[in-house]
């Protein structure tokens, strides 16, 4: 499956309403730039590939709604991009879905390179990797990025377990759990903090996660947490992996320090799914990403090959 399609009914797309899943699966016909941007910054859509992908559709419907789209999400640098890509096209439906094109191969190709590291990894008959967010097709439009090569080891029959993080608060790691299970790729979705203790125990082989933006220097920056399973991977020499295509490497930014932050409604932590898990009067903070600095990365596997 793909997260987002043209309509048949003309220059409008067709995405997941993200926000439902796992519980149902449902479409969205998004026909405005207006419908797109409020889609993105209601993680209608989300994940840094797809956001860019479908801000790049937005900007063929309305070509003067470059500053509402880019204004959407501050922290995955794939929206600009885009946005960048389409503005200096003469054909800009046709820039639109050439992105899309191209960001499909790309994950494609990154499920190449990240097998054989991930055999690498391996320390048993089964792999054992761990996750963190969701870095599948549901973020990326199609295959995914850190998911992609767990598709790819599936595909070459390796045996597999994949240790799969909640990913508080938007619960993302409910999504990479739907996907595994509809791809039928053994799993467990877990608390956020439990991952160290699966390191410290050896169930472990290896971690793979996605990015929304990655400086010069090697520093990513993902979904909050990721910071901490770097750590614990490095505390147990347990390589760490990030996957992610060259559209989300910023090089204009020298170091990860320099990474807009984004920060969200307290509204998401206290509570979720319609339930109430806090009072309104509770203080809440909540950034939705941190950034990993490149001396805990393995490596960085892209469309091109492994950056070491």
């Amino acid at each position: 499956m793909k997260a987002l399609r043209e309509a048949s009914s003309g220059r409008a797309i067709e995405v997941i309403d993200q926000t439902k899943l796992p519980f149902a699966l449902q479409w969205v016909t998004l026909r405005t730039a207006e419908e797109v941007a409020h889609a993105i910054k209601t993680m209608v859509v989300r994940g840094a590939p797809l956001i860019g992908v479908t801000a790049a559709y937005g900007l063929a419907m309305n070509a003067g709604a470059y500053d509402l789209l880019k204004a959407t999400r501050p922290t995955a640098v794939n929206l600009a991009w885009a946005l960048d890509k389409v503005r200096t096209s003469r054909d800009l439906w046709a820039a639109a879905r050439e992105i899309a094109a191209s960001e499909s191969e790309a994950c494609r190709r990154i499920g190449d390179f990240g097998l054989p590291l991930l055999e690498k990894a391996r320390r048993g008959d089964t792999l054992r990797v761990l996750t963190h967010c969701n870095a599948g097709w549901l973020a990326t439009g199609d295959w995914g990025t850190a998911l992609a090569p767990i598709y790819a080891a599936k595909a070459a029959g390796l045996k597999l377990h994949v240790w799969v993080d909640e990913t508080r608060p938007r619960n993302q790691g409910g999504l990479t759990a739907w996907e595994l299970g509809e791809a039928g790729v053994p799993h467990q979705l877990i608390v956020d903090n439990a991952g160290g203790l699966l390191m410290m125990r050896g169930e472990v082989d290896v971690c793979i996660v996605g990015a929304d933006r990655i400086a010069a220097n090697g520093d990513v920056c993902n979904k909050v947490g990721t910071y901490l399973k770097a750590l614990a991977a490095k505390d147990n020499g347990i390589p760490f992996y990030v996957a992610a295509p060259e559209s989300t490497i910023d090089a204009t930014l020298a170091s990860g320090a320099q990474i807009p932050i984004e920060e969200r409604d307290g509204s998401e932590v206290r509570g979720w799914n319609g339930a109430k898990l806090f009072p309104d009067a509770v203080p809440v903070g909540n950034p939705a990403f941190d950034v990993t600095p490149a001396r805990l990365v393995t490596a960085i596997i892209t469309e091109k090959g492994v950056r070491t």
